[in-house]
């Protein structure tokens, strides 16, 4: 653990502030992250940045604000410091479109006019143009023309208006056509320009948004860039350091780190950090702050599994298929923060990634909202968690089967209502994996082994569970444990010397409801 004579005291704990200055100001702790930032503007001046929600951006945005403004102060003892020319000072454009409703497309140009009104205002400039792209162009050139630097563009959270729409696609394919026309006064203003960056939490494709503005470096995927948001784990062991004392530090490496953009360090998503040292407790922070509603809806709508989604392949065409008319289960899915990279592979010239649950936050979250999509009522599912959980440990399989049969009769007719069943066994599968993956077991999927691929392994209570599911009719019962006898998964597991049960689990097409439930010990 830390030692307490080298630990620096406590400051105040960031929670939801996401300006420079009053972090600054007013004591609370800050990672410094002014090395990534003059390394962006080292190396180049238009950017985009894509991070899921709460992952610092706004705050990176701020930073970039003050420097550039010249708010020297604000910078002493950070790595800038001595790097930096203070007597230089550009004027910024700093647009924001995290507040406020998009539902209609006339809110969207209220919202850009008000803005740019509001930047008129502060720094003296005037226009008379009623058309947003011709009065952002106008602004940029007044503001060079009086200040003699080139103006600084930050936009941040640059895909809200469309993201807040996705349900309604005619309102946000005018949002999209609205934002793409303005975004692109950046390029054509070029020689006003010292520096752009636009952050959001989706990366649409440059065809459909950033066709104007297609000289902006994606560095969403850049490893030298890939903690320029969020926290390492030598920032929480330094900066964090009077933080650390009575939590389980590989607790919460183990629910909260795992995110990763390339780099060689993984980060956490800030908020949740914040909240643990806030309230001391380990509990889905981020994934409790926004509704994966239409995520959900989506995986559901396109049969989508629980099962399917640790390990999935990805190119870099699939990570960024992101637009109005189509949302690529992938790209949702990692741009959202819901699964991170894992692991890439080079075939064919051809890059693929291995995607996964960033850590047990989201994996078990996330499975938790596919269940409560198929289940019933949230109390009898919470419950029969809870229940599953402590049957498992005491290895009673005839108090599961009885639970089960009780949860699995509450689900097919308010799932068929909503979606047409085409994989029985593959939706099934999924529901029981869902509910132990929600429960935070150790769970493998289509486990292979010399025989043959297992449907679901399961290791809980210094015990051994092999489940292979079928969907049978009456003539051919037995189908499930008759597999797991032949082809004796059981083998790969006797070497760990605890009782593995063999755990046959049948479906009926006809009834949609569990009929068969065989056990045996391996």
């Amino acid at each position: 653990m830390n030692d307490p004579s080298s630990t620096p005291a406590k400051r105040k704990l960031p929670i939801g502030i996401q300006t420079f200055r009053t972090i600054r100001e007013e004591g609370f702790y800050y990672v410094d992250k002014t090395p990534h930032i003059r390394r962006l503007i080292d190396e180049g001046s238009r950017y985009f940045l894509s991070r899921p929600r709460r992952f610092g951006k706004s705050l990176l945005v701020d930073t970039l604000k003050e420097l550039f403004e010249a708010n020297e102060p604000l910078f002493r003892g950070l790595d800038v410091h001595g790097h930096w020319d203070w007597s230089v000072r550009h004027p910024v454009v700093r647009l924001s479109f995290g507040g406020g409703s998009f539902k209609a497309t006339d809110h969207l140009y209220a919202s850009v006019m008000a803005q740019l009104d509001a930047i008129e205002r502060k720094t003296g400039a005037t226009s008379d143009l009623d058309t947003a792209p011709e009065r952002f162009a106008r602004l940029l050139e007044s503001l060079h023309q009086g200040s003699g630097q080139r103006v600084v563009v930050l936009v941040d959270e640059y895909d809200k208006p469309i993201l807040d729409v996705l349900g309604e696609p005619e309102t946000a394919r005018a949002n999209r056509d609205f934002l793409r026309g303005f975004y692109g006064v950046v390029k054509d203003s070029d020689a006003q320009v010292r520096f752009a960056l636009f952050t959001g939490v989706s990366k649409f494709t440059k065809v459909s948004l950033f066709s104007d503005l297609n000289n902006l470096k994606d560095i969403t995927m850049s490893p030298r860039h890939s903690a320029i948001c969020g926290y390492t784990d030598l920032d929480l062991d330094t900066v964090f350091a009077p933080e650390l004392p009575g939590l389980d530090r590989d607790a919460v490496r183990d629910w909260y780190n795992g995110y990763c953009w390339l780099g060689e360090q993984k980060v956490y998503n800030p908020f949740d950090v914040l909240l643990l040292f806030d309230e001391r407790r380990f509990r889905a922070w981020w994934f409790e702050t926004g509704s994966p509603k239409f995520l959900i809806d989506k995986l559901t709508q396109r049969g989508v599994s629980s099962v399917d989604l640790d390990g999935m392949i990805a190119s870099d065409e699939l990570l960024a298929a992101f637009d109005v008319d189509h949302v690529g289960t992938e790209a949702l899915l990692f741009q959202g923060g819901y699964l991170t990279i894992r692991g890439e592979e080079n075939l064919g010239g051809k890059t693929f990634y291995r995607l996964g649950y960033p850590n047990r936050e989201v994996r078990q979250s996330l499975n938790d909202s596919l269940l409560r999509a198929a289940a019933p009522e949230q109390s009898l599912r919470e419950g029969h968690g809870a229940r599953i959980y402590r049957l498992l440990l005491a290895g009673d399989l005839d108090g599961l089967e009885a639970l089960l049969r009780s949860f699995f009769a509450n689900i097919p007719h308010q799932w068929q209502a909503r979606n047409d069943i085409a994989d029985y066994e593959g939706y099934y599968a999924s529901v029981f994996h869902a509910y132990f993956m929600a429960l935070e077991m150790d769970v493998r999927v289509e486990d292979s082994g010399a025989t043959g691929r297992l449907d679901m392994a399961l290791l809980c209570g210094g015990r051994v569970y092999l489940f292979e599911f079928k969907v049978v009719e009456s003539a051919s019962r037995g189908a499930a444990m008759a597999q797991l006898r032949e082809r004796d998964y059981a083998a790969k597991y006797r070497h760990r010397g605890e009782p593995i049960h063999l755990v046959g689990v049948e479906f009926s097409r006809k009834t949609r409801n569990l009929v068969g439930f065989e056990v045996a010990r391996g």
